[in-house]
């Protein structure tokens, strides 16, 4: 699957959230050296957009009506340590961690992003998850 083009995620999820997703990729672009996919979204979403190293998945876009979601999954270190920030955390990120369920795999957060308030946050949760191989 292609590019999604930028008009089209307008009509999708709103120009304000469009504008917030292209904030969040281009600082997890500055930090991270990864390939970049679009794909369908499966079930619940229409498209996704992750980012990838050599198999792995750092975090996936999810976009669906009026809806900007992004997902990190945290292994049980992982989590280990995001219990170590938590202080560091604003209330919506952590609700969204909290809340989210725990598989046999890692515990799957999804974050409902509105604005690029959230990118600080973000950006604390993805360096758990891997450190910025960019220089």
């Amino acid at each position: 699957m292609g590019n999604i083009e930028k008009e089209e995620l307008e009509k999708l999820i709103g120009i304000d959230k469009v504008n917030t997703f292209y904030d969040i990729a281009k600082e997890i672009t500055k930090l991270y050296d990864m390939e970049q996919i679009w794909n369908t979204g499966g079930k619940k979403w229409k498209y996704e957009y992750k980012f990838r190293k050599g198999g792995k998945t750092l975090c996936t876009f999810y976009f669906k009506d009026n809806t900007l979601g992004f997902m990190i999954i945290f292994g049980k270190d992982e989590r280990t340590k995001v219990e170590e920030i938590r202080k560091e955390l604003s209330p919506n990120v952590l609700e969204s961690y909290d809340t989210a369920e725990t598989f046999h795999d890692g515990k799957w957060v999804m974050f409902n992003i509105t604005n690029n308030s959230i990118i600080g946050d973000l950006k604390k949760l993805l360096f758990i998850k891997r450190k910025p191989n960019r220089k």
